[in-house]
């Protein structure tokens, strides 16, 4: 009975974690960003996480008052963080420096998506910087993972990925998909699932280790401030 109560928990957090991040597109969609935003390039999906991060933020201060969940907010083990963080920053530069140059020489490289002006460019790598790492670190991190732990009897797949941060990182990447429901379909990139599924076992480790969701934070924002301002300089340069 426990081990199947502790399935449904499960699927049911996972779902819970898929769903409120769509809800988060009602209270985006309630605001006009034509003035600020006309090319549609940062305001809307700005709003739309710090939206879905409110919502998880009242859930883990109720969860914690209420059941004292350590959700790492928190620096926690500050030697490790620092250790850890600073190996990542190593070699993912190294990972972006070879994945552009093999795109470029095998003629894969998509250019920024909205037109080169000042306002795209701060506005979406403001958005990559502040919002995108805290908001989603805050979701499939901290709250993921350590809502996972309590319910997954199995804590270890390896010596240092935990089962709750293998399927933290399985969500993680299937909320990189795009669902249709009426009819059904799924759309997605395999190498951003691949990626986003990586990523997150990194950034769920160094989570895990240090006991703070801020490191990953700081892991996430600047892996997609690096991915996405050498995109943006080689589209003005190719």
């Amino acid at each position: 009975m426990e081990k199947a109560r502790n399935f449904i928990i499960v699927i049911l957090l996972s779902f819970l974690l898929l769903f409120i991040p769509r809800t988060a597109d009602y209270f985006a969609n309630l605001f006009d960003y034509s003035t600020i935003d006309p090319d549609g390039s940062f305001a809307w999906i700005s709003v739309h996480h710090i939206f879905q991060a409110l919502i998880f933020l009242l859930i883990m201060i109720f969860l914690k008052k209420r059941y004292n969940l350590n959700f790492g907010l928190h620096w926690g083990d500050k030697t490790v963080g620092k250790i850890i963080t600073l190996r990542f920053f190593k070699y993912f530069t190294f990972y972006t420096i070879g994945s552009f140059t093999f795109l470029i020489l095998t003629n894969g490289f998509q250019h920024f998506q909205f037109p080169l002006t000042a306002t795209n460019i701060v506005g979406y790598m403001g958005f990559q910087l502040l919002l995108s790492g805290p908001s989603e670190e805050l979701i499939f991190r901290a709250f993921a993972i350590t809502m996972f732990s309590l319910f997954l009897k199995r804590k270890t797949i390896t010596y240092n990925i935990s089962s709750a941060n293998l399927l933290a990182a399985v969500v993680f990447a299937m909320a990189h998909m795009s669902f249709t429901f009426n009819p059904f379909g799924m759309t997605y990139s395999s190498s951003q699932l691949v990626l986003a599924f990586g990523l997150g076992i990194f950034y769920g480790i160094c989570y895990e280790k240090s006991g703070s969701m801020y490191y990953p934070m700081i892991m996430h924002s600047f892996s997609n401030v690096l991915m996405v301002g050498a995109t943006i300089v080689l589209s003005f340069i190719l």
